[in-house]
């Protein structure tokens, strides 16, 4: 047991990807040298100060926030911490101001245990610790706390324009260090084109971005005002922010559950194998990711992909093991354009009814072309009708040929060998 026990603690250590294993590396040091230069030193100046950011930091960190795609971002935690790296004044009782020096490690510190505060609830109720979206948040602070903290100590930013340009300066790179390292983890996670993950990462991030940003700083000199006490006032805004996207989150996982339980009346009624439309979006987003498909385009694709078999309800008789790859031209015309009239009748999903709808045509000969994510769909149909939930390597070797004898007329040759390539790298089971 205990041989096995340590095989699999090293199957996990083998199974995590370079970039995961550098980012955590590097924040670790990072956080050891933190903590052991604080507890030689102490922490200096104003104790309350750090006490107040680290527990608003864990009171972010604890409201992180879930956004669509398996991301993660906690709003209010990264603008507390980037405002503690920034903050140059305090209002004192009495309406004096102190100024604050913290030095760079200082903040690494108090933002590392915040951010380790408000992730124990979360691990005691079971759900992953964040520590890879910590680790980029916390490497994005100590950017901006190495750059800022040197000129705050050599009186350079004494001008409340010259203070407000370099925080607006750095807490945009802040945004860029955290979106750039976000991309490169989530590229080798999804193995995506790194490109396309970094530019939808940009797309998915700007707007939370722009809101940390803009906090952490209305944080700073609001302090210079306020004291402490504004730190609750102006975590509301992002509040509000949060909700927002947390309700778009939940409306776009209510379409994707509404869409599963659509596809599974399929399999139910007996009109193909159980699994099909699973496999089938699962092969068919492989495939998209790729080829360079961008994530607004990849979630059409698994809508369509889904929901690809619902014209089969048309059927009197189903066909055989539910395999339209041997299907005649007019039938699976006739199956397509039924499943794309009954999606289009929801209102919301037109793009993904025009992908079902073109799934039959030809990649050459037929009345149009179809769009890319349309041959998509048709040669990841054709792949599990022949080879259904095989790992078997001589049976998938035999679907992968009998498609490319029909590329150029059927399927796409480029989709094919995206489709061969996906399949060589990992069993079916695991895509």
């Amino acid at each position: 047991m205990t041989v096995r026990a340590a095989e699999q603690r090293w199957l996990v250590w083998q199974s995590v990807d370079t970039g995961r294993l550098l980012l955590l590396g590097a924040t670790s040091m990072l956080v050891v040298a933190a903590l052991a230069r604080t507890a030689a030193v102490g922490i200096r100046p104003h104790a309350d100060v750090a006490i107040a950011f680290g527990l608003f930091i864990a009171f972010g960190e604890l409201l992180r926030l879930a956004l669509p795609g398996g991301r993660q971002a906690a709003p209010i935690a990264m603008s507390a911490a980037l405002a503690y790296a920034m903050v140059l004044r305090i209002a004192m009782p009495h309406g004096v101001q102190s100024s604050i020096s913290i030095p760079p490690l200082q903040v690494v510190a108090v933002a590392a245990v915040g951010m380790a505060l408000g992730a124990v609830p979360h691990i005691a109720a079971g759900r992953p610790a964040g520590v890879t979206a910590m680790s980029a948040r916390l490497l994005a602070v100590a950017f901006v706390a190495a750059i800022f903290r040197p000129l705050a100590e050599d009186n350079l930013l004494s001008r409340p324009y010259t203070a407000f340009a370099v925080m607006v300066v750095l807490g945009t790179l802040a945004w860029l260090l955290e979106t750039v390292i976000a991309a490169v983890i989530r590229a080798e996670d999804l193995r995506a084109r790194y490109s396309v993950t970094l530019s939808d990462e940009l797309r998915v991030q700007w707007r939370l971005g722009l809101a940390v940003g803009m906090s952490a700083i209305i944080t700073v000199f609001g302090a210079e005002v306020m004291g402490l006490a504004e730190l609750a006032v102006f975590a509301a805004p992002l509040l509000v922010i949060q909700l927002a996207f947390r309700r778009y989150a939940g409306i776009r996982a209510t379409y994707l559950q509404t869409v599963r339980a659509l596809a599974q009346v399929t399999e139910v009624g007996g009109y193909v194998e159980s699994g099909h439309s699973r496999r089938v979006s699962k092969l068919a987003l492989a495939v998209g990711r790729e080829l360079g498909l961008s994530e607004p385009d990849l979630l059409d694709l698994e809508y369509a992909a889904l929901m690809h078999d619902i014209g089969q309800l048309s059927l009197v008789e189903p066909i055989p093991d539910g395999a339209t790859v041997h299907a005649s031209e007019e039938l699976a015309r006739r199956i397509a354009e039924f499943g794309a009239d009954v999606i289009s009748r929801t209102g919301v999903l037109d793009t993904v009814a025009e992908l079902v709808r073109d799934q039959w045509l030809p990649v050459r000969g037929g009345p149009r072309e179809p769009p890319l994510c349309s041959r998509v769909i048709r040669a990841a149909n054709a792949f599990d009708d022949l080879v259904g939930g095989s790992d078997d390597r001589d049976r998938i070797s035999v679907a992968l040929s009998k498609l490319r004898t029909e590329t150029g007329t059927l399927y796409d040759p480029g989709v094919v060998e995206a489709l061969a390539t996906v399949t060589g790298r990992l069993p079916i089971s695991r895509l």
